[in-house]
C-alpha cells in the first residue's frame, strides 16, 4: 500500500515557530537601546557599550564555540563572514553613521536591508520575488520612516549616508549568512556554533575599533538612571549581553533557517518599533501619532511578507507503486541520481531562497 504523508500541517507549524522566533529576536534586539542609553548617560562611550555587549556575549557562548570547534576547520569563511558582517560590521558602521547624521535617518537607511535582501534573491540568486514580499518591504520601509520620524532630522551628509548604507549591507550579510547551509539537513553548520564564533570574531574586531582599555570601568560598579529609577549598571549590562545579544542572535539565526532571509528581514523591521515602544514605556520618551501609525504599517508589512515564502519542509519518500495521477507518480522509474536531483530541486523551491 502506498504511504501518503501530509506536509501542510507540519509546514504551517514550522512557519509559526519561525515567525515566533523572528518576533522574539526583534523584541530582544529592540530592547538593547533602553538598557544601553542609561549606561551611556552614566558615562560610558557608546562604542565601549557595544564592545561590552559583544565581548560579554562571546564569553557566554565560549563553551558552545569549544563544542563546535570543528567548524573552524570546515567553515572558516562562514564564521569570519558572520563575525565581520553580522556582528562587527553592523555595529561599527551604524555608530560611525550616527556621528554624522541623525539617528532616525541612520536607522531608516540601515533597515533598507530587507529591500536589499530581495535584490540579492532576485538578481544574484536569480530567483523570482513575489508581490507579497515586495509589498511587505515597501510597507515596512514606509512605516519605519514614520517610526523614526525621518522628516524631523533630514541631513544629507554623503559620508554619513554611505556609512549607514554600509550598516544595511552588513545587515544583509547577517540574513544571508544565517541561512547558509540551512538546506543541508544534518550536514548544515550548527547555528549556535556559527553564532559563537561570529561573536568571537566580532569581539576581536571591535576591540581594535573601541579600544576598551580607555574605558571608565567604575561606571559598571555604580547605578544608572532608568526614567528616575536607579538601576545597577551591571544589571543593565547583563540584559544587553544575555537578552539583547545572545538570545537575540540565537532566535534570529534560527528564524532565518526556518523561514528565509527575505521574510525574516521584514519581520526584523519590528525591532525599531519595539525599541520605540520600550523607550516610551521605560524611558518616558514621547510616542507621537505618526510613530504609532508607522508601527502599525510595519506590522502589516511583516504580516504580508511572511505569506510570500512557504515554510521549509522535508521531502518524505513515497511508495513507487503510486498511480500516475498521485503525487510522486513515476518515481519508481527514475534512476537514483535523477531522483536525488529532483528531491533537491523541490527542497530548494520550497525554501524560497538558497545560499
Amino acid at each position: 500500500m502506498p504511504v501518503h504523508t501530509s506536509e501542510s500541517s507540519q509546514g504551517n507549524r514550522g512557519r509559526g515557530i519561525g515567525l515566533g522566533l523572528a518576533l522574539g529576536s526583534a523584541v530582544a534586539f529592540g530592547g538593547s537601546g533602553v538598557a544601553a542609553k542609561p549606561l551611556i548617560e552614566a558615562g560610558l562611550d557608546p562604542l565601549h557599550v557595544v564592545w561590552l555587549r559583544v565581548a560579554g556575549a562571546a564569553l557566554v557562548m565560549l563553551p558552545l564555540a569549544v563544542r563546535h570547534r570543528r567548524l573552524v576547520r570546515e567553515r572558516p569563511a562562514l564564521l569570519a563572514g558572520f563575525g565581520l558582517l553580522a556582528v562587527a560590521g553592523v555595529q561599527a558602521f551604524y555608530f560611525a553613521s550616527i556621528s554624522r547624521i541623525p539617528v532616525g535617518v541612520a536607522l531608516l537607511v540601515e533597515y533598507l536591508a530587507p529591500a536589499l535582501v530581495l535584490g540579492w534573491v532576485r538578481f544574484v540568486q536569480r530567483r523570482p520575488v513575489t508581490r507579497a514580499a515586495a509589498l511587505g518591504v515597501v510597507l515596512a520601509v514606509g512605516g519605519l520612516a514614520c517610526v523614526v520620524e525621518v522628516w524631523a532630522g533630514l541631513s544629507f551628509d554623503v559620508l554619513g549616508l554611505l556609512l549607514a548604507l554600509g550598516a544595511a549591507c552588513c545587515q544583509v550579510g547577517y540574513f544571508v549568512l544565517s541561512d547558509q547551509g540551512g538546506d543541508a539537513g544534518e550536514e548544515a553548520p550548527a547555528p549556535l556554533g556559527v553564532i559563537a564564533y561570529g561573536l568571537l570574531v566580532g569581539a576581536l574586531v571591535l576591540t581594535v575599533v573601541a579600544r576598551p582599555w580607555g574605558m571608565d570601568w567604575s561606571v559598571l560598579a555604580g547605578t544608572a538612571d532608568l526614567d528616575g529609577t536607579a538601576v545597577a549598571a551591571s544589571l543593565l549590562l547583563g540584559w544587553i549581553v544575555l537578552i539583547a545579544t545572545v538570545v537575540a542572535y540565537m532566535t534570529g539565526v534560527l528564524a532565518v533557517r526556518r523561514l528565509s532571509p527575505q521574510v525574516a528581514g521584514v519581520v526584523a523591521c519590528l525591532e525599531a518599533v519595539v525599541a520605540t515602544v520600550l523607550a516610551w514605556v521605560l524611558l518616558g520618551e514621547h510616542l507621537s501619532a505618526p510613530q504609532i501609525i508607522g508601527g502599525a504599517v510595519v506590522l502589516c508589512g511583516a504580516l504580508i511578507a511572511q505569506t510570500s515564502t512557504p515554510a521549509k519542509t522535508s521531502q518524505t519518500p513515497v511508495d513507487a507503486s503510486q498511480a500516475p495521477g498521485e503525487p510522486g507518480a513515476g518515481k519508481g522509474s527514475q534512476k537514483p541520481g535523477e531522483r536525488a536531483a529532483g528531491d533537491a530541486e523541490r527542497e530548494l523551491s520550497g525554501r524560497g531562497t538558497a545560499v
